[in-house]
């Protein structure tokens, strides 16, 4: 099979979900709709956020951003599927693939990061009330944000400059409905030892589920520490809707 730089051809082929023409238009709805719904829920809790000053709190200013990132999620990998089933084509430049996986490293991991910050912001809530305004003050909530986008940035950054240097063959077919990075790095012709270590160091430095899991013991473990029932319940109340958030991403 011919091999040649990513520079020298032209295009990738997403094989998608199904080959079945019978279940295209099924996708096409499904998708659209999905879509749709995501787009239109999480404008709606933005201009919510940003209309009502009740809600000018750390919670719901992380869950706006939360909201806009899930935004851009959805519109960097569906509308290319939508796109490729309405017009019966499987094929994505290598600048559009490159593209959507720059950001969708951006995107997902963003959501990962920013529900990690809400669940301190509860737990400081939960187990240092009498500080919390204190703590998450206005300028410490933008920094955390600037922080997160600022990280993840970089690193996605760092992950397309590397598959820059790799060849693929000609023909390439990705697995997926989106290009997705780990399927890029397994379709590439040239050795990805150096990409695979880098993705494996930054998932370890930027796995922030341990994090978020010493968070949710240490509220757990606070609320444990209420003898009364209402008590329980009056600090409990505060992390229904973070619980709600983190069900529905």
């Amino acid at each position: 099979m011919e091999i040649g730089n990513h520079t020298e051809m032209s295009e990738f082929l997403l094989l998608g979900l199904s080959e079945d023409p019978e279940l295209q238009p099924l996708m096409l709805g499904v998708f659209l709709f999905v879509c749709l719904t995501t787009v239109l829920g999480n404008l709606l809790i933005i201009l919510a956020v940003s209309s009502d000053p009740h809600l000018h709190t750390p919670m719901y200013f992380f869950l706006s951003n939360l909201s806009l990132a899930d935004i851009c999620f959805t519109s960097t990998t569906v509308p290319k599927m939508l796109v490729n089933v309405q017009t019966q084509s499987k094929a994505i430049s290598y600048i559009e693939c490159f593209i959507q996986v720059y950001y969708f490293i951006i995107f997902a991991v963003m959501e990962v990061f920013l529900l990690t910050v809400m669940v301190y912001d509860r737990y400081v809530a939960i187990c240092h009330p009498l500080h919390y305004t204190v703590i998450m003050n206005p300028r410490l909530c933008g920094l955390l944000v600037l922080m997160c986008w600022s990280i993840i940035f970089w690193v996605s950054l760092l992950h397309i400059l590397l598959m820059r240097r790799l060849t693929f063959c000609a023909g390439t077919e990705i697995p997926h409905f989106f290009c997705e990075l780990a399927q890029l790095l397994k379709a590439a012709c040239s050795d990805t030892l150096v990409n695979n270590i880098v993705l494996y160091v930054a998932t370890a430095l930027l796995g922030v589920f341990p994090l978020a899991g010493i968070f949710y013991s240490q509220i757990l473990s606070s609320l444990m520490r209420i003898s009364s029932a209402g008590g329980k319940y009056k600090a409990f109340s505060p992390c229904g809707s973070h619980f709600s958030v983190v069900s529905l991403f």
